[in-house]
């Protein structure tokens, strides 16, 4: 027998096999690597937990520290400075001015010479009434001796009662004579002093009136002295807002051209009735003026404090909010934003704050600015400089 033919395999059906076995393994490898490094990663985020709320960081503009003083409520007013003191100062006498030397702004005491009248004639008139108070002394002296002897001559009966009544009387009208005498020497001689004319008060000269060499008669004016020492403020008031008004009551003003100097008076009368034309009263104002800074005529603008509270924290008007009917402000206490509760007071429109009597103590720190996404628990950082105060059990369970 023949040997039969042996027939090999055809390379074809062999290599898809192979192929296939390989692409297998390759695939098995890949995912058991992809599955390996996947575990790590979701260890990782199971230990991780869950997300962190975010910080907020604050601006220096959103907070406000809370001070504690004596919130005051005040009531707008405007007027003049008027002196207190002063002397429009004229001549009592008619001469003519030898000296009149000092001028306007000049300042002098009470008592001081300002102006000097001719003398002459007062001189002449004060000799003359001298003169004549001289003869009636001596009339009186002659009267008196004639009664003198009448009265000898009366008790002896060499004269009648009636004849010694007479001498007497002529001593009667003889001292009556020197009294008159002796009053025309004072005008005489108080016209004499009323030539030299001098400052009734303290102060600062505002107009000389006459000069040198110029003729006056009584009652007219030589100089005008004004007083700085006090001024009155004269503000009209309008007579809606005169019931809060009350002497006594402080008053602070400030005046242009000092900048932003703070002056103060007090209320010190009130005048009952209206101005004409207006219905507004005239309030008036006691300014003391040590310094004389102050001038006659000056325009102020102030407030006069109608009412005063107790000292006590103050708020922005801007950090207060209402929640479920009640009054609070968002006050920052360890870093997290606290809606505390607040019972207010005395509010001040022109100042932009409020006084807070009840729920919050000076030193906190609250939000002043309306800012999105700040509610009571957000964590938020403070700006640099800003005291971060201690969260107190009390606050943190009102909010």
């Amino acid at each position: 027998m023949s040997p039969q033919p042996v027939h090999l395999a055809s390379p074809k059906r062999w290599r898809l096999p192979l192929i296939g076995l390989l692409l297998a393994g390759l695939a098995g490898g890949g995912w058991a690597v992809m599955t390996s490094q996947a575990r790590p990663t979701e260890a990782g985020k199971a230990a991780a937990g869950p997300a962190k709320a975010p910080v907020l960081e604050l601006a220096s503009a959103d907070v406000a520290p809370i001070a504690a003083r004596r919130l005051a409520v005040g009531l707008p007013l405007s007027g003049s400075l008027i002196p207190v003191s002063q002397a429009t100062i004229k001549s009592k006498v008619s001469g003519q001015v030898q000296e009149a030397a000092l001028r306007e702004g000049v300042s002098v005491q009470a008592g001081q010479l300002l102006a000097r009248l001719d003398q002459a004639d007062l001189k002449a008139r004060l000799q003359q009434q001298q003169a004549m108070l001289e003869e009636a002394q001596a009339r009186l002296s002659m009267a008196q001796k004639n009664e003198y002897n009448a009265k000898a001559l009366l008790s002896q009966k060499f004269i009648s009662q009636t004849s010694f009544d007479t001498t007497a009387n002529a001593v009667e009208l003889a001292l009556a004579n020197v009294k008159s005498a002796s009053a025309q020497v004072d005008l005489a001689r108080i016209a004499l002093n009323d030539s030299m004319i001098r400052a009734p008060i303290g102060g600062i000269i505002s107009k000389r009136h006459v000069q040198a060499g110029d003729k006056v008669a009584p009652d007219m004016p030589v100089y005008t002295i004004v007083g700085l020492q006090e001024l009155t403020l004269e503000a009209q008031v309008p007579a809606t807002d005169i019931p809060r008004v009350k002497v006594g009551q402080e008053v602070s003003f400030q005046v242009d051209g000092f900048a932003k100097r703070a002056f103060s008076g007090k209320v010190a009368r009130i005048n009952p009735t209206t101005e004409a034309g207006a219905r507004a009263m005239l309030v008036y104002v006691s300014v003391a003026n040590s310094d004389g800074a102050l001038r006659g005529g000056m325009f102020a603008k102030g407030s006069i404090t109608t009412e005063k509270g107790k000292e006590a924290p103050v708020v922005p008007l801007a950090a207060l909010r209402e929640e479920t009917g009640r009054q609070v402000v968002y006050a920052v206490a360890n870093g997290v934003v606290v809606a505390q509760p607040v019972k207010l007071g005395l509010r001040n429109e022109d100042e932009g704050v409020v006084e807070v009597s009840e729920g919050l103590d000076a030193g906190a720190l609250v939000l002043v600015a309306k800012l999105d996404g700040v509610k009571p628990g957000a964590k938020v950082k403070l700006p640099p400089g800003a005291a971060l105060p201690a969260a107190k059990p009390a606050m943190l369970a009102k909010g």
